[in-house]
């Protein structure tokens, strides 16, 4: 078995050897630091004193306990410090190089989306598909079939095209190019977006605050229990997305974040 001074020798060696070709990332140094600065736990004295308050003797059967104590007390040193070298090295690793930046997945629930973040994401080809039970209804009939309010953007007048989907908990209103999906956004995760960079802005529409992602990317829509699992994602353009009360909104093709804004704070 490798010893804690074998152990520390080899990370030291392995730290020599390593080719960071730049800095690490600002999160990550401080990340360090901040691990390197922080106060070790208090230890467990190594020498207890007798209860009576007398010194120790110096032999004695506690003397034994006592020896053995210190010793212990020594090892769980030398392993948190090599625990902490290990801790940094892999910081060091995930943070300098592409492949470990890649490696870290940030997830992020807002509005009733997932946005997943990592490295760069792979663009879904092939034409979108329906959402679960989705079909085509009037305006008054989709108000109806859903139990929350539709709202409309008057910067885009009447819709062209109505549809409702998974049972009334999605939506859509279609103008040419653009599109606006309302759901519940209060309880569960609707929709998840794959995301490389660049990261998802964040801006706002009146007092609510908003996401807006200005490239395509991959959506994936997930149905409420029971529902036919989606299990491939489709192409989405730049998005927009805020919450008006407890209704999520997702605008879909607006290519400027000027416009998006503009549109979504028409939204009655």
């Amino acid at each position: 078995m490798t010893s804690p001074d074998d152990l520390e020798a080899q990370l030291l060696d392995l730290g020599r050897s390593l080719d960071v070709p730049s800095p690490p990332p600002a999160d990550v140094a401080r990340a360090v630091r901040a691990r390197l600065e922080a106060p070790l736990a208090p230890e467990t004295p190594a020498l207890e004193r007798p209860a009576t308050g007398t010194p120790a003797a110096p032999g004695g059967p506690g003397a034994l306990r006592r020896g053995w104590e210190a010793l212990r007390a020594g090892g769980r040193a030398r392993r948190r410090a090599a625990a902490a070298a290990v801790a940094i090295l892999v910081a060091l690793l995930l943070g300098a190089t592409p492949a470990g930046r890649a490696a870290v997945v940030e997830i992020l629930r807002f509005a009733g989306v997932e946005f997943r973040t990592g490295g760069p994401a792979p663009l879904p080809s092939g034409v979108p598909r329906p959402l679960p039970g989705e079909h085509r209804v009037t305006l008054e009939q989709a108000r109806k079939q859903v139990a929350f309010p539709i709202s409309l953007p008057a910067a885009l007048g009447d819709p062209a095209e109505v549809r409702v989907s998974d049972g009334g908990r999605v939506v859509s209103l279609f103008w040419p190019g653009l599109r606006l999906d309302e759901y519940d956004g209060s309880l569960q995760v609707v929709f998840r977006k794959e995301l490389g960079p660049p990261w998802p802005q964040e801006t706002g529409v009146g007092t609510s605050t908003a996401q807006w992602i200005p490239v395509h990317h991959g959506l994936t829509y997930l149905p409420r229990s029971g529902g036919q699992a989606v299990t491939r994602p489709r192409p989405a353009g730049p998005t927009l997305i805020w919450q008006r009360d407890r209704v999520g909104l997702r605008l879909e093709g607006v290519g400027e974040l000027r416009r998006a804004l503009e549109i979504a704070r028409s939204v009655r």
